[in-house]
């Protein structure tokens, strides 16, 4: 028999909102998060915007173990997130052992400004890297507890480790479509009775000075900085490149009998995923969508669903020029006639692009449209690209009835990953 999988907690840290309701209202309103930078200075840099989450603390949503309070934003992100999803969730502490922990991090969790100040004191004026001033720079700027803070890894093991769940834990880094992949893995351990529950999402924050650089020599960021609300612009003849953005997503997966038999609230169903590579070039999809259309259809196979199931895609829709235009064109060569009919919208268009943690966001985005029947929309859209021939449900939100949607996720390196989530029926 097969075991479904279900989401019975949602939790949420992103740069529209703190918590579901919010965001979900933030999302439904059109309201972009998008700002100039003010963490670090940026007047040297092409692009100086960003989705910041400003002020964030984390004891808004739990009281962190001593010796924490150290950790830099992926950690923090990722354990406030997860302390609400498990809230949210009513968790039985009983079901410890049987609970396991996948979460997508960004690169390690070291403090970029512990690695980074310790880098700049080795390179002296002569060409030579003096590793005496790096050591002495890293022994007076390393923080508490650095052995577990060395790989993306640490982040879901101290996750496990505070909230003392003991199932299978693993991390997972396919870049930005590592938090769509570690809802898939984490329902994958429900289905083979790994776990009953599993708790899965995703963190990051690359807006820090040397994230920020790396996407900039790439060219792969808007240099729209005279006005950031409308520089992420997916799907429109006039975008420039993505916006960054940072938070974190965790939803509680749980598996259906079990679910019900403790009485808990389920939001929706998680009905099948895919994930596939496009093996072309790693900072460009492939032109014809391979990949993205693979994804899509193996997550559509595993839900045992026809693509004319499907009401509502929660697109990648980074606001790159190559992205957009090749996300429209598999999404169009694999719905057929059935992809005029899909209302299509980007999450990035309000919140900018997640990272690794973008997957896990907009799963949550998507099941929130499934809940409350409502359509986010793409903003900044006045000026279609033709290339990008779908119902984009541009700049006001839509209320129409959603059953199942598709939420996707493709990165670097080809990587892609779709996941089909379904309105809960018993």
């Amino acid at each position: 028999m097969t075991r479904r999988v279900v989401v019975t907690g949602i939790g949420v840290i992103a740069p529209n909102g703190r918590d579901v309701k919010s965001f979900a209202s933030a999302l439904a309103a059109g309201r972009s998060a998008v700002r100039p930078i003010r963490r670090f200075a940026t007047s040297s840099y092409p692009t100086r915007i960003a989705a910041e989450i400003d002020d964030f603390e984390w004891t808004e949503r739990t009281e962190p173990p001593a010796g924490w309070r150290t950790f830099d934003r992926i950690t923090r992100f990722a354990t406030a997130a997860a302390a609400q999803a498990i809230a949210d969730a009513r968790l039985d502490p009983a079901g410890l052992d049987r609970t396991g922990v996948v979460i997508a991090a960004g690169f390690g969790s070291y403090d970029h400004e512990e690695v980074f100040t310790s880098c700049a004191a080795g390179f002296g004026g002569d060409g030579e890297f003096d590793w005496t001033a790096f050591r002495e720079q890293f022994r007076r700027s390393v923080k508490p507890r650095p052995a577990e803070r060395r790989t993306p890894g640490s982040v879901p093991a101290l996750v496990a480790s505070h909230f003392g769940f003991r199932g299978p834990v693993m991390a997972v880094m396919t870049a930005c479509a590592a938090g769509t992949q570690a809802l898939g893995d984490g329902a994958r351990w429900i289905r083979c009775g790994d776990a009953d529950v599993v708790i899965a999402g995703g963190a990051d924050s690359e807006i820090y000075p040397m994230g920020l650089a790396s996407f900039c020599l790439l060219h792969a960021l808007s240099t729209r900085n005279d006005c950031p609300e409308r520089a992420s612009r997916p799907f429109s003849a006039t975008r420039d490149g993505f916006v960054l953005g940072e938070g974190s997503g965790v939803l509680v997966l749980e598996e259906l009998e079990h679910a019900r038999g403790r009485g808990a609230e389920i939001y929706a169903e998680l009905l099948g995923f895919g994930s596939a590579c496009d093996s072309f070039r790693v900072t460009d999809p492939h032109p014809d969508g391979i990949g993205a259309a693979l994804a899509m259809k193996r997550a559509l196979h595993q839900a045992g669903l026809s693509t004319a199931d499907v009401d509502y895609v929660n697109a990648h829709g980074t606001s790159t020029p190559l992205n957009d235009r090749i996300e429209s064109r598999a999404i169009r060569q694999l719905f057929g006639d059935h992809a005029s009919g899909l209302a299509v919208s980007s999450t990035k268009s309000m919140i900018g692009h997640l990272t690794v943690a973008a997957g896990a966001v907009e799963a949550i985005a998507t099941i929130m449209a499934i809940r409350e029947n409502i359509a986010h929309p793409t903003i900044n859209l006045e000026d279609p690209d033709p290339e990008c021939d779908l119902d984009f449900v541009p700049n006001r939100a839509r209320t129409m009835t959603i059953d199942v949607a598709l939420s996707n996720s493709f990165a670097f390196g080809g990587q892609c990953a779709s996941i089909a989530i379904g309105r809960y029926a018993p």
